[in-house]
């Protein structure tokens, strides 16, 4: 009114404003309830200001050019009334996806692979599904023995120190915690997120266990306790990933042969003096990135099938020439052993063994030994086959 009278004339509030301001309205609503779900926060804040500024310029233009009084405060109630519920909704809805997913996988997975998923949630689930993933047992060696030796409350405070270094390590390659099995471990890579480079990640976490484990017997030393000494499988292949088990009880987990002859390269460690073998697809995929010494052909229980077996060393570059040229004699002895010629096997194995008495070069003897006695025929495949896990 005060306007008004300073200006020589009143706004007019024409009979309609009421049939206006309803189109006001559903229009503001229209656009904010399908635009903002589709925006990020932030963009979702300029458009809401935008929408904001449009009613305010509309309502303005019409006051001062058209003299109409139409109303303003609804529609802006209305439109900062849905962004607040948008901005809610989004951020209660996205924080209980974190914490479903922090309690589905939380356990399994590092907490910034759950933080990585989270953004996403759409794309992961824990239904079984078929995937190339590579899968880690780890075992104590002799663990009846040390049990045995000590007190149970000692005994749980050696499991937990020596569990918790282990999982540190596969934690920190982004491994997926599959379960504790006593004292053994199982893990996985490549899901439920996607990775690439599951093979290496795998490799490297089992050449970091046996590091660690340096310094885990280190600490138990000290305490008077034995040393731990730990065998390592790793094996590359197809397997079904996936939340699996009971009504009563579920675990996300894999399934599947590769996952067997997993566990079977870990059981084999000590028949071969060494600490970790991985299977022919796991070296074949990483055979430029680290040096491998091949075991053997074996064939384990449960699989007719042969593989080759090999020891992972390190990364290429790291070894001096005198442990190249080790490995290139040791090739060497396998393709005359495999072959059956015994004499020149024999002989570069005790040119091998002046070196240091490497259990490896002493089980070939043996069995260069045992086949001259009894020599395997023609047909022999050079495969060794385990009757037992």
């Amino acid at each position: 009114m005060i306007a008004g009278m300073l200006e020589g004339g009143l706004k007019e509030k024409p009979p309609y404003v009421r049939g206006a301001d309803v189109i006001q309205l559903m229009l503001v609503a229209v656009v904010m309830v399908f635009l903002l779900p589709l925006l990020s926060p932030l963009r979702a804040t300029l458009a809401a200001l935008v929408v904001a500024g449009a009613l305010v310029g509309i309502n303005l233009s019409l006051w001062r050019y058209a003299d109409l009084a139409l109303p303003l405060a609804t529609a802006l109630v209305l439109a900062i009334s849905l962004y607040a519920l948008d901005m809610a909704w989004g951020y209660f809805v996205e924080s209980r996806t974190k914490r479903q997913f922090a309690n589905l996988f939380g356990q399994y997975v590092p907490p910034e692979l759950v933080e990585e998923m989270s953004r996403d949630p759409e794309s992961y689930s824990m239904a079984g599904r078929r995937a190339e993933l590579t899968v880690l047992f780890s075992d104590v060696r002799g663990f009846t023995t040390i049990s045995e030796g000590l007190q149970p409350e000692q005994l749980a405070q050696l499991m937990n120190e020596y569990l918790g270094a282990m999982t540190e390590v596969i934690r920190r390659e982004r491994g997926t915690l599959d379960k504790y099995i006593g004292d053994a471990i199982m893990a996985f890579w490549g899901a439920p997120v996607a990775d690439p480079e599951h093979a290496r990640r795998a490799v490297v976490a089992a050449l970091e266990m046996q590091r660690r484990l340096t310094e885990v017997n280190r600490g138990l030393a000290a305490k008077g306790w034995p040393e731990l000494k730990i065998g390592i499988g790793v094996n590359t292949g197809p397997m079904t990933v996936g939340d699996m088990g009971s009504p009563l009880r579920k675990a996300y987990t894999v399934m599947g042969d590769t996952v067997n002859l997993g566990a079977r390269l870990e059981g084999i460690t000590k028949q071969y003096g060494v600490g970790i073998i991985v299977g022919e697809a796991t070296r074949n995929l990483l055979q430029r990135e680290f040096v491998f010494r091949e075991l053997d052909r074996v064939r384990v229980k449960g699989k007719a099938e042969p593989v080759g077996i090999y020891e992972p060393l390190g990364p290429v570059g790291g070894f001096d020439q005198a442990l190249m040229e080790e490995i290139e004699s040791w090739d060497r002895v396998l393709g005359y052993y495999r072959a059956q010629d015994w004499n020149r096997a024999e002989q570069i194995l005790q040119e091998l063994s002046l070196g240091g008495e490497r259990y490896l070069y002493q089980l070939y003897l043996k069995r260069i030994a045992q086949y001259r006695e009894a020599p395997p025929g023609e047909g022999w495949d050079g495969v060794t086959t385990f009757e037992t896990k």
